[in-house]
């Protein structure tokens, strides 16, 4: 007969090797010997023994003898290196469930440790991987988490047995071949990445795709296949140039080339959206060493001989991944300036690469016959952290949460699918609103319900692998609540539904913004009331362009307006009406009140500045707000520095404290006989627009055209495309900058100009 085995870089072939059940016994037992230290295989054979007995009546759907497939998974365990408990329980893990032994006779016949890691297999009844028997996929699962808890073997021996099922897949019928090839790929597979048991995942991974894609399998095995000998010799080119210097090098190592195996390729080729044409580092080279430090001796040769590509180096010994893994990676160009990569570890970092978690839980008995010490388990101290959660779980919906969501096992996406059988990927966490507006937004906002697999589900429902999703929709329906907002795990949904709510007039807007209204004012300790009139509301209505005092209240509901701007502006309002009525006895009596000695009689300060009741006193322009020559300015005294000149609508001045403000004083721009302030002040301006190639070059163009030397710019360009521009220079009055800002407004694809709070 023919079976499968797997060949250095992680793809199937079909051998025929083994003829008989006594053939693959014989071959079991020399693998184990290769690596166990006791001679003693009397628990294997009596294990090999009793299967073969109450299996003698059972053949598998190929036709050969039952007792061929757990002998071909105690095969893989032996690969693996597993303990001779392990080993026999993989021999022993169907007879429970398909035969007419039982747990006692197999616990009195071969002890406690064997019958719990069978039990903990058997318990793991066959997985219905369909989209109405999800309640049956995560109840298995738990049972298999909760036996693995226990014994880390479990896992192993599933791992082995869903091996060689997908080995054997080919005499399935074709839907069963699909459900088993889907299962692999949505679990078993990640649980042999998070074990770190790369050797089992990339053939498990290429498996499933055999079957789940099998058109796109086969022409990936065609076109490698048509170069296979051009690639084999060019790695084989770069293997012996990198043998001979790293000799040179006084190093001992050994190297080996691959081609990296098909799911990999297709990853690649479908994230990027490349042909296989297209696709350069197919190939990779792997050097072993003896130590840490010839890792890093070897990385040194490696960048003498080859040019790096820059940002694909990864260092993961000195930061290891999470399933232990470690190697250092580097991305380099060969010499016909083809891509390649060179995998650089120890012996021991590479036994972790291939087996993992079992690499360092073996069980493995010393010469003595002794169990190793607690340092082997200690190593696996952060899996037993990370199933911890176990012993706190009341039901299956908690169970897939934890599982899908904190352990992080499965891929960061799920599968479902719409009533037409039409197939949508969304992250992991996502609910039914997720799913109607992957369809449409449309959809999503008309959206009053769901039905998953049949049966009403609430909105904040999980959509699980395999799910099949309807959208319940109404004519009627007031569109998305703002609730959906903390719901939704897709970038797409949140901004649809934040998109409505900047489009859409609605009701709970306005009482929503003037709650949050209501509760700035109280943090900021400001008296909301005495702001609430007519006048005041009015400057932030015609500042912002809305048209009345409840739209206002919509824009901050739904974001689009922050409560902080309103209440500046004003506060802004306020203080000049208090200004317009305060007399110039209540000023002096202020600054009094205030500490100063004496007043003197109103006179010129510096800088073109007139300030009321000073003489000879500096005055200085803060740079919290830059004030040009037309702004409503406001002078303030300090203590030792003279007075200070700031902008009336400074943030400065607006959140002085009460017994701060009596240091206000009046000050105005001093105009000289042409009826300029004359000199050149500081001014900062910020300008959104649509990016575009040569935007800033406009924007240079007018500045030089009005004779204006750029003190300073920066400029950056989000992700939806905005570009926000800012500018710092000199001009020499307000009515310069609106004359700049205007001019900068009509270039194309510019939005707005806003005067900076600091200039």
């Amino acid at each position: 007969m023919a079976i499968d085995v797997v060949i250095d870089d992680g793809r199937i072939e079909n051998i025929a090797e083994f003829q008989s059940p006594e053939k693959l016994y014989e071959e079991l037992i020399s693998r184990v010997r290769l690596y166990h230290p006791s001679d003693d295989i009397s628990l294997i054979e009596k294990a090999y023994n009793t299967a073969k007995d109450f299996h003698k009546e059972q053949v598998r759907k190929s036709g050969e003898p039952y007792i061929i497939h757990p002998l071909c998974v105690a095969i893989i365990l032996a690969d693996m290196e597993m303990d001779k408990e392990t080993i026999a329980a993989g021999i022993l893990h169907d007879v429970v469930e398909d035969t007419i032994m039982t747990n006692e006779e197999l616990r009195a016949e071969f002890g406690a440790e064997v019958e719990l890691l069978v039990d903990g297999v058997t318990k793991l009844e066959k997985l219905q991987y369909s989209t109405d028997k999800i309640e049956v996929q995560a109840e298995n699962l738990r049972k298999m988490f909760l036996a693995m808890a226990k014994d880390i073997r479990v896992i192993m021996i599933k791992l082995a047995d869903r091996l060689h099922n997908m080995r054997t897949l080919t005499y399935m019928r074709p839907e069963k071949q699909q459900e088993k090839a889907r299962e692999t790929m949505d679990i078993y597979a990640p649980i042999a990445q998070r074990l770190g048991i790369s050797k089992i995942k990339v053939e498990l991974d290429d498996l499933a795709l055999k079957y789940l894609e099998p058109e796109v399998y086969r022409d990936l095995v065609e076109k490698i296949a048509v170069r296979k000998s051009v690639r084999e010799k060019y790695v084989q080119s770069i293997v012996d140039e990198v043998s001979v210097h790293i000799k040179n090098a006084g190093i001992n190592a050994q190297i080996d080339g691959r081609v990296k195996h098909f799911f990999s390729i297709y990853k690649k080729m479908k994230n990027q959206n490349k042909t296989i044409d297209q696709i350069y580092d197919l190939f990779a080279v792997r050097i072993i060493v003896d130590s840490v430090k010839d890792c890093y001796a070897a990385l040194g040769v490696i960048h003498e001989m080859y040019k790096p590509i820059p940002g694909r180096f990864k260092d993961y010994i000195a930061v290891p991944k999470d399933n232990m893994y470690q190697s250092l990676h580097t991305t380099l160009i060969g010499s016909t300036g083809t891509p390649f990569e060179i995998q650089i570890r120890t012996y021991e970092m590479h036994k972790t690469a291939e087996y993992g978690i079992a690499a360092h839980w073996k069980y493995k008995e010393a010469s003595d016959g002794k169990k190793p010490e607690a340092q082997e388990e200690e190593k696996l101290s952060w899996l037993r952290q990370i199933l911890e959660w176990q012993k706190d779980m009341s039901d299956n919906k908690e169970f897939m949460n934890l599982l899908k969501g904190d352990l992080d096992l499965f891929s960061d996406k799920v599968y479902c699918f719409t009533p037409t059988g039409d197939v949508k990927n969304l992250p992991v966490g996502s609910t039914p609103i997720d799913f109607a507006y992957s369809i449409h937004s449309a959809v999503g906002n008309k959206m009053i319900g769901a039905r998953v697999n049949g049966k009403l589900v609430t909105i904040n429902y999980e959509i699980k692998n395999g799910d099949c999703i309807e959208i319940l929709t109404s004519q009627n329906s007031r569109g998305p609540s703002r609730d959906w907002l903390s719901v939704v795990k897709s970038t797409q949904a949140k901004n649809k539904i934040s998109q409505w709510f900047k489009n859409e007039f609605k009701e709970e807007n306005i009482v929503k913004g003037k709650e949050l209204l209501a509760n700035y004012c109280k943090a900021k300790a400001i008296a909301l009331s005495e702001l609430m009139k007519p006048e005041y509301m009015d400057v932030v209505v015609q500042k912002y362009g809305f048209h009345n005092w409840d739209a206002v209240m919509a824009a901050i509901g739904h974001g689009a307006l922050k409560e902080g701007q309103v209440i500046n502006k004003m506060l802004e309002k306020a203080e000049r009406v208090r200004k317009e009525t305060i007399t110039d006895e209540q000023v002096l009596e202020e600054i009094n009140e205030a500490g100063e000695k004496h007043m003197l009689p109103a006179g010129k300060g510096k800088g073109g500045i007139l300030v009321r009741g000073m003489n000879d006193l500096a005055v200085r322009f803060p740079k919290c707000c830059n004030p040009l020559p037309g702004d409503e300015i406001v002078g303030f005294v300090t203590r030792g520095r003279g007075v200070s000149i700031h902008r009336t609508d400074c943030v400065n001045v607006l959140q002085l404290p009460e017994d701060e403000r009596a240091r206000l004083i009046e000050a105005e721009w001093e105009l000289g006989a042409d009826g300029e302030v004359g000199g050149k002040y500081m001014v900062g301006i910020t300008i959104y627009a649509n990016n575009r190639s040569g935007l800033l070059a406009d924007i240079s163009k007018i500045m030089t055209d009005n004779n204006i030397d750029i003190m300073a710019m920066h400029s950056k360009a989000s992700k939806q495309g905005v570009a926000t521009t800012t500018m710092s220079f000199e001009v020499s009055s307000r009515e310069e900058l609106n004359r700049i800002a205007e001019k900068i407004k009509q270039v194309p694809s510019v939005l707005d100009v806003d005067r900076q709070a600091n200039g």
